[in-house]
């Protein structure tokens, strides 16, 4: 166990029914939450928004399949990619996840880098009116023929979501747009007036957050990629591509699918294209740790392993 694990799992030695770890990719959480398990007695929930789907185990970096015979796993790898999978789904299947683990004996481990999961965990989801189909459609329209100029809009109409959300983030923009248009209210006053209660209400919980510097971070990514390259993400993402489906459906998003399909489809040489998925995922972790930081508040426990 490094020292990293022997952190958290002192931290979680008092009884907590939830242990919540968080962090940028490539940051360590998995390998933390399997020592924590193994060392708690406790069940891995992942907190992931892109390792639910089946299709992706090397390019999402999901857990092996010896962890996972090592300790119990949940809501990995269970979506199928033609699935677009919302943060509702994932809450409702994370809570009946928990419930079992409870009845079980066993503390929950929440494992993931969607901060918008843990969000919902601990703050409870919005009950979001639906949008005027009509108003639905002609954002979705929109997307469909000039993505980029969403983001721009949202600045306009809702500074505060637009914010909150990358340009390229296409599903989330337009589900903006169409609240904000449809109710006259940005998105981010209706789910602070129409949250749920949270799962995690009167449980016990200890929170950690991993943040390795900028450098240890980069050598990681790297090194991860060139293994998911030996292991067969490439040959990953050409199965995906024979499925066929919708560009903009959420596994298709993946970090890594859009940039070997150009080596697969094009023939552009594999380094280049391996030097395209990591400079996006140096700039995902980079998005990932700012929003942990603005939003994560001093419940958390910082550690830099």
């Amino acid at each position: 166990m490094d020292e990293t694990a022997r952190s958290i799992v002192s931290l979680a030695q008092r009884p907590v029914q939830a242990l919540l770890i968080a962090g940028p990719t490539a940051s360590g959480k998995s390998r933390a939450a399997v020592a924590a398990a193994a060392a708690l007695g406790g069940v891995i929930i992942n907190a992931d928004s892109m390792q639910v789907y089946r299709q992706l185990r090397i390019l999402t970096a999901r857990p092996s399949e010896e962890d996972e015979l090592a300790v119990p796993h949940r809501l990995f790898g269970h979506v199928d990619g033609s699935v677009s999978h919302s943060v509702g789904a994932w809450l409702d299947e994370a809570r009946r996840a928990f419930a079992a683990a409870r009845d079980s004996g066993r503390p929950a481990i929440f494992v993931g880098g969607t901060g918008l999961y843990f969000e919902a965990l601990e703050g409870g989801l919005s009950d979001l009116p639906q949008p005027d189909p009509a108003v639905r459609d002609k954002w979705r329209r929109q997307a469909a023929r000039s993505p980029g100029e969403l983001h721009g809009e949202l600045a306009r109409r809702d500074p505060e979501a637009a914010q909150r959300l990358a340009p390229g983030d296409t599903h989330r923009l337009v589900r903006a747009l169409e609240i904000v248009e449809s109710t006259g209210k940005p998105i981010g006053v209706l789910r602070r007036a129409r949250r749920q209660p949270s799962m995690l209400a009167g449980v016990a919980v200890a929170r950690v957050l991993l943040e390795p510097d900028r450098g240890q971070l980069a050598a990681r990514i790297s090194g991860r990629l060139a293994a998911m390259v030996r292991q067969g993400a490439v040959a990953e993402v050409e199965a995906l591509l024979r499925l066929g489906l919708a560009a903009d459906s959420p596994v298709m998003k993946a970090i890594g699918v859009r940039q070997f399909a150009r080596h697969i489809e094009a023939g552009e040489p594999l380094a280049a294209c391996i030097e395209r998925v990591e400079a996006a995922t140096r700039q995902y972790a980079k998005r990932q740790a700012t929003w942990f930081r603005n939003r994560f508040d001093a419940n958390w426990a910082r550690l830099h392993g």
